[in-house]
Protein backbone atom coordinates (compact mmCIF):
# COMPACT_ATOMS: atom_id res chain seq x y z
CA UNK A 1 0.00 0.00 0.00
CA UNK A 2 3.11 2.18 0.53
CA UNK A 3 4.83 1.52 -2.41
CA UNK A 4 1.67 2.06 -4.07
CA UNK A 5 0.98 5.21 -2.63
CA UNK A 6 4.96 6.31 -3.63
CA UNK A 7 4.51 5.42 -6.84
CA UNK A 8 1.02 7.40 -7.63
CA UNK A 9 2.70 10.58 -5.94
CA UNK A 10 5.99 10.30 -8.94
CA UNK A 11 4.62 10.62 -12.55
CA UNK A 12 6.79 10.36 -14.80
CA UNK A 13 10.61 10.41 -13.05
CA UNK A 14 10.69 13.04 -10.61
CA UNK A 15 7.45 15.12 -11.60
CA UNK A 16 5.38 15.47 -8.22
CA UNK A 17 1.76 14.45 -8.24
CA UNK A 18 -0.43 16.99 -6.38
CA UNK A 19 -3.45 15.34 -7.04
CA UNK A 20 -2.51 12.33 -5.20
CA UNK A 21 -1.20 13.65 -2.52
CA UNK A 22 -4.28 16.06 -1.94
CA UNK A 23 -6.62 13.14 -2.51
CA UNK A 24 -4.49 10.87 0.21
CA UNK A 25 -4.64 14.12 2.73
CA UNK A 26 -8.59 14.57 2.22
CA UNK A 27 -9.25 10.94 2.76
CA UNK A 28 -6.93 10.07 5.54
CA UNK A 29 -7.95 13.42 7.54
CA UNK A 30 -11.35 12.96 6.88
CA UNK A 31 -10.80 9.52 8.83
CA UNK A 32 -8.88 10.84 11.31
CA UNK A 33 -11.31 13.68 12.17
CA UNK A 34 -14.35 11.30 12.86
CA UNK A 35 -11.66 8.53 14.73
CA UNK A 36 -10.66 11.36 16.79
CA UNK A 37 -14.69 12.77 17.46
CA UNK A 38 -15.31 9.19 18.25
CA UNK A 39 -13.00 9.14 20.50
CA UNK A 40 -13.87 12.64 22.61
CA UNK A 41 -17.75 11.07 22.50
CA UNK A 42 -16.93 7.87 23.82
CA UNK A 43 -14.82 8.24 26.73
CA UNK A 44 -17.04 10.30 28.85
CA UNK A 45 -19.78 8.66 27.73
CA UNK A 46 -17.29 5.04 29.06
CA UNK A 47 -16.66 6.77 31.95
CA UNK A 48 -19.85 7.63 33.10
CA UNK A 49 -21.51 4.18 32.05
CA UNK A 50 -18.55 2.44 34.12
CA UNK A 51 -19.42 4.73 37.26
CA UNK A 52 -23.16 4.48 37.17
CA UNK A 53 -22.57 0.71 37.18
CA UNK A 54 -20.00 0.66 39.95
CA UNK A 55 -22.55 3.09 42.16
CA UNK A 56 -25.26 0.75 41.25
CA UNK A 57 -23.37 -2.53 42.16
CA UNK A 58 -22.44 -0.64 45.57
CA UNK A 59 -26.04 -0.27 46.33
CA UNK A 60 -26.89 -3.44 45.75
CA UNK A 61 -23.75 -5.27 47.63
CA UNK A 62 -23.91 -2.30 50.43
CA UNK A 63 -20.41 -1.02 49.16
CA UNK A 64 -18.61 1.32 51.10
CA UNK A 65 -18.36 4.65 49.81
CA UNK A 66 -14.28 4.17 50.17
CA UNK A 67 -14.20 0.96 48.38
CA UNK A 68 -16.98 2.31 45.71
CA UNK A 69 -14.50 5.21 44.77
CA UNK A 70 -11.59 3.17 44.39
CA UNK A 71 -12.95 0.54 42.07
CA UNK A 72 -14.49 3.53 40.00
CA UNK A 73 -10.93 4.72 39.63
CA UNK A 74 -9.17 1.23 38.76
CA UNK A 75 -11.81 0.63 36.22
CA UNK A 76 -12.11 3.98 34.36
CA UNK A 77 -8.13 3.88 34.51
CA UNK A 78 -8.18 0.18 32.49
CA UNK A 79 -11.34 1.93 30.27
CA UNK A 80 -8.99 4.82 29.26
CA UNK A 81 -5.73 2.48 28.85
CA UNK A 82 -7.25 0.27 26.30
CA UNK A 83 -9.59 2.83 24.44
CA UNK A 84 -6.09 4.64 24.10
CA UNK A 85 -4.60 1.69 22.51
CA UNK A 86 -7.83 1.30 20.04
CA UNK A 87 -7.26 4.90 19.04
CA UNK A 88 -3.58 4.61 18.20
CA UNK A 89 -4.27 1.65 16.03
CA UNK A 90 -7.39 2.76 14.55
CA UNK A 91 -5.21 6.21 13.49
CA UNK A 92 -2.40 3.88 12.48
CA UNK A 93 -4.56 2.09 10.06
CA UNK A 94 -6.18 5.29 8.86
CA UNK A 95 -2.89 6.54 7.52
CA UNK A 96 -2.95 3.07 5.59
CA UNK A 97 0.24 1.82 7.99
CA UNK A 98 -0.10 -2.13 8.44
CA UNK A 99 -0.99 -3.13 12.18
CA UNK A 100 -0.10 -6.30 11.63
CA UNK A 101 3.49 -6.27 11.67
CA UNK A 102 3.60 -3.41 14.34
CA UNK A 103 1.06 -5.55 16.32
CA UNK A 104 3.98 -8.80 16.26
CA UNK A 105 6.71 -6.09 16.84
CA UNK A 106 5.27 -4.55 19.56
CA UNK A 107 4.78 -8.49 21.26
CA UNK A 108 8.38 -9.20 20.63
CA UNK A 109 9.32 -5.27 22.15
CA UNK A 110 7.03 -6.29 24.87
CA UNK A 111 8.64 -9.28 26.15
CA UNK A 112 12.27 -8.01 25.95
CA UNK A 113 11.12 -5.07 27.90
CA UNK A 114 9.15 -7.17 30.04
CA UNK A 115 12.23 -9.03 31.44
CA UNK A 116 14.08 -5.69 32.01
CA UNK A 117 10.99 -4.24 34.06
CA UNK A 118 10.58 -6.21 36.73
CA UNK A 119 9.70 -3.07 38.80
CA UNK A 120 6.85 -2.31 36.90
CA UNK A 121 5.52 -6.28 37.09
CA UNK A 122 5.61 -5.94 40.84
CA UNK A 123 4.11 -2.45 40.97
CA UNK A 124 0.75 -4.23 38.82
CA UNK A 125 1.15 -7.70 40.97
CA UNK A 126 1.26 -5.93 44.33
CA UNK A 127 -1.61 -3.32 43.19
CA UNK A 128 -3.85 -6.42 42.15
CA UNK A 129 -3.20 -7.72 45.29
CA UNK A 130 -4.01 -4.27 47.35
CA UNK A 131 -7.49 -4.29 45.49
CA UNK A 132 -7.94 -7.53 45.99
CA UNK A 133 -7.51 -7.99 49.85
CA UNK A 134 -8.93 -4.65 50.20
CA UNK A 135 -5.63 -3.54 52.46
CA UNK A 136 -6.72 0.23 51.31
CA UNK A 137 -8.91 2.20 50.12
CA UNK A 138 -10.05 5.78 49.02
CA UNK A 139 -10.24 7.89 51.65
CA UNK A 140 -8.51 6.18 54.32
CA UNK A 141 -5.60 7.23 56.67
CA UNK A 142 -3.11 5.09 56.01
CA UNK A 143 0.72 4.72 56.58
CA UNK A 144 2.06 3.03 53.68
CA UNK A 145 5.29 3.00 52.14
CA UNK A 146 7.06 5.56 54.02
CA UNK A 147 4.30 7.73 54.11
CA UNK A 148 1.71 8.98 56.41
CA UNK A 149 -1.75 10.29 55.51
CA UNK A 150 -5.05 10.05 52.89
CA UNK A 151 -5.26 7.54 50.29
CA UNK A 152 -6.76 9.45 47.07
CA UNK A 153 -6.22 6.56 44.53
CA UNK A 154 -5.19 2.86 44.54
CA UNK A 155 -3.92 2.28 40.79
CA UNK A 156 -2.57 -0.65 38.90
CA UNK A 157 0.95 0.60 39.40
CA UNK A 158 0.94 3.50 41.70
CA UNK A 159 -1.07 4.34 44.79
CA UNK A 160 -1.28 8.17 45.73
CA UNK A 161 -1.26 9.49 49.29
CA UNK A 162 -2.30 12.66 50.62
CA UNK A 163 0.01 13.69 53.42
CA UNK A 164 -1.73 16.13 56.11
CA UNK A 165 0.84 18.88 54.94
CA UNK A 166 -0.82 18.80 51.62
CA UNK A 167 1.73 16.99 49.84
CA UNK A 168 0.74 14.44 47.17
CA UNK A 169 2.66 11.10 46.98
CA UNK A 170 3.21 9.18 44.05
CA UNK A 171 4.21 5.48 45.69
CA UNK A 172 5.22 2.68 43.39
CA UNK A 173 2.94 -0.35 44.39
CA UNK A 174 6.45 -2.76 44.75
CA UNK A 175 7.21 -0.37 48.06
CA UNK A 176 4.12 -0.90 49.47
CA UNK A 177 5.65 -3.62 52.10
CA UNK A 178 3.88 -3.29 54.62
CA UNK A 179 0.26 -1.03 55.51
CA UNK A 180 -0.85 0.35 58.81
CA UNK A 181 -4.92 1.18 58.37
CA UNK A 182 -5.77 3.64 60.80
CA UNK A 183 -9.57 3.88 59.72
CA UNK A 184 -10.54 0.18 59.98
CA UNK A 185 -12.83 -0.13 63.49
CA UNK A 186 -12.65 2.74 65.71
CA UNK A 187 -10.22 4.72 67.26
CA UNK A 188 -8.97 6.15 70.54
CA UNK A 189 -8.94 9.88 71.88
CA UNK A 190 -6.70 9.61 74.57
CA UNK A 191 -6.04 13.16 76.78
CA UNK A 192 -3.06 13.21 79.44
CA UNK A 193 -3.70 15.95 82.03
CA UNK A 194 -1.26 16.73 84.54
CA UNK A 195 -1.86 18.65 87.97
CA UNK A 196 0.32 19.73 90.43
CA UNK A 197 1.85 17.58 93.53
CA UNK A 198 -0.05 19.77 96.18
CA UNK A 199 -3.19 19.40 94.59
CA UNK A 200 -6.05 16.82 96.05
CA UNK A 201 -6.03 13.80 93.61
CA UNK A 202 -9.16 12.58 94.16
CA UNK A 203 -10.78 15.83 93.64
CA UNK A 204 -8.82 16.20 90.50
CA UNK A 205 -10.19 13.05 89.20
CA UNK A 206 -14.15 13.99 90.15
CA UNK A 207 -13.54 17.28 87.93
CA UNK A 208 -12.17 15.65 85.13
CA UNK A 209 -14.74 12.69 85.25
CA UNK A 210 -17.63 15.46 85.33
CA UNK A 211 -16.24 17.10 82.09
CA UNK A 212 -15.84 13.47 80.75
CA UNK A 213 -19.78 12.59 81.12
CA UNK A 214 -20.38 15.81 79.53
CA UNK A 215 -18.38 14.58 76.11
CA UNK A 216 -20.10 11.06 76.15
CA UNK A 217 -23.09 13.01 75.06
CA UNK A 218 -20.85 13.69 71.86
CA UNK A 219 -21.92 12.04 68.96
CA UNK A 220 -18.46 11.82 67.80
CA UNK A 221 -17.88 8.88 70.84
CA UNK A 222 -18.96 5.35 70.88
CA UNK A 223 -17.53 4.86 73.60
CA UNK A 224 -16.56 6.25 77.03
CA UNK A 225 -14.41 8.76 77.52
CA UNK A 226 -13.54 7.47 81.26
CA UNK A 227 -11.05 8.96 83.68
CA UNK A 228 -8.46 5.70 84.05
CA UNK A 229 -6.92 7.45 87.37
CA UNK A 230 -3.04 8.20 87.92
CA UNK A 231 -1.11 7.64 84.42
CA UNK A 232 2.73 8.29 85.73
CA UNK A 233 4.44 10.57 88.46
CA UNK A 234 6.38 13.65 86.22
CA UNK A 235 9.05 15.61 87.62
CA UNK A 236 6.61 18.24 88.84
CA UNK A 237 3.15 16.93 87.80
CA UNK A 238 0.70 13.99 88.56
CA UNK A 239 -0.33 12.89 85.39
CA UNK A 240 -4.01 11.37 85.11
CA UNK A 241 -5.13 9.45 82.07
CA UNK A 242 -8.59 9.98 80.48
CA UNK A 243 -9.60 7.28 77.24
CA UNK A 244 -12.07 7.14 75.09
CA UNK A 245 -13.52 5.59 71.72
CA UNK A 246 -14.74 7.54 68.58
CA UNK A 247 -15.61 7.19 64.85
CA UNK A 248 -12.87 7.19 62.36
CA UNK A 249 -10.92 10.18 61.95
CA UNK A 250 -12.63 12.24 64.57
CA UNK A 251 -9.87 11.14 67.23
CA UNK A 252 -7.64 14.35 66.96
CA UNK A 253 -10.91 16.81 66.56
CA UNK A 254 -11.94 15.44 70.29
CA UNK A 255 -9.10 15.63 72.02
CA UNK A 256 -8.34 19.17 71.20
CA UNK A 257 -11.89 19.79 72.99
CA UNK A 258 -11.52 17.77 75.69
CA UNK A 259 -8.11 19.38 76.79
CA UNK A 260 -10.00 23.41 76.61
CA UNK A 261 -13.03 21.98 78.41
CA UNK A 262 -10.62 20.16 80.97
CA UNK A 263 -8.26 22.67 81.67
CA UNK A 264 -11.36 25.32 82.38
CA UNK A 265 -12.38 22.84 84.84
CA UNK A 266 -9.46 22.65 86.32
CA UNK A 267 -9.41 26.69 86.24
CA UNK A 268 -12.68 26.84 87.62
CA UNK A 269 -11.50 24.20 90.90
CA UNK A 270 -8.65 26.36 91.34
CA UNK A 271 -6.33 22.95 90.71
CA UNK A 272 -3.28 23.88 89.35
CA UNK A 273 -1.79 22.84 86.37
CA UNK A 274 2.17 23.29 86.61
CA UNK A 275 4.64 24.63 84.47
CA UNK A 276 8.36 25.40 84.69
CA UNK A 277 9.55 27.72 87.40
CA UNK A 278 12.92 29.34 87.76
CA UNK A 279 14.23 29.92 90.94
CA UNK A 280 17.34 32.75 90.72
CA UNK A 281 19.15 32.94 93.86
CA UNK A 282 21.50 36.57 94.36
CA UNK A 283 24.40 35.67 96.95
CA UNK A 284 25.39 38.92 98.68
CA UNK A 285 28.78 40.34 99.42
Amino acid sequence: MERSLLMNLFEEGLNFNFDVLVEWLITGGLKIVVILIAFAIIKPLGTKAIEAAINRMSQQRNITDGRNKTLQKVAVNLFSYVLLFILIMMLLSAVNIEIGPLLAGAGILGLAIGFGAQGLVSDIVTGFFLLIERQIEVEDYVTAGGYDGVVEEVGIRTTKIRSFDGTLNFVPNRNIVGVANHSRGNMRALVDIGIGYDENIDEALAVLQKVADQFAEDERFVEGPNVLGVQSLGSSDVVIRILGKTENMEQWAVERDMRKAMKEALDAADIEIPFPHQVYIQKES
